[in-house]
């Protein structure tokens, strides 16, 4: 059975969850989420809210978790530094393993290797905080040097304006007498 819903509004990326795990292997829900703004570090700034859904799948250690999420970044033409919103698609695809068992009630030991796989642990209150894994799917996504458009022609080297603004016929600045004869210099 599926069912849709949404993160509770004050943690919009963290879904309790133990309904699920009580349910038996192969059982599923759907929660969508949209408006969510989340801290990117110092160099990242969101330029519009996070919207996405998330896929849970109860499995017979856990959960596997499968999320889309788009969003947009606010950046910097990598070539003419004019302010721009790049968008965002990503996803990612996880495992989500509980930290108490639910029935017992007792601490459920932690594999050394969930810590080399990034296994998603569920909180002692078994919920799913989406917070880290959404985070790390935008950094990752972030373009390296994004455009404002594919032709962007940069900024002129002489006066540093855009080079799609304005006139950049500058004239010729003076040149050392001891160089004068490479002015006629013309590459093959």
């Amino acid at each position: 059975m599926t069912r849709a819903g949404r993160g509770s509004p004050s943690q919009p990326l963290v879904w309790n969850v133990a309904g699920l795990l009580g349910e038996g292997v192969g059982a599923v829900r759907d929660y969508v989420f949209d408006g969510v703004r989340i801290d990117l570090g110092e160099d990242l700034q969101l330029a519009s809210p996070i919207e996405g859904r998330v896929h849970l799948a109860r499995t017979n250690r856990g959960l596997l978790v499968d999320a889309d999420l788009t969003t947009s970044l606010a950046m910097q033409c990598a070539r003419c530094l004019r302010d721009i919103a790049v968008p965002i698609a990503t996803e990612f695809q996880s495992e989500a393993r509980p930290s108490i068992d639910l029935q017992s009630g007792q601490p459920v030991p932690v594999d050394p290797a969930d810590e080399e796989d990034d296994v998603i642990r569920l909180t002692d209150h078994h919920e799913l905080d989406l917070e880290r894994p959404v985070r790390e799917a935008i950094q990752l996504a972030e373009p390296i040097a994004p455009l404002d458009r594919p032709d962007c022609p940069g900024l002129c080297s002489v006066c540093g304006l855009p080079l799609d603004e304005g006139d950049h016929d500058h004239p010729d600045d003076e040149v050392d007498p001891r160089l004068e004869a490479l002015r006629a210099f013309r590459p093959e």
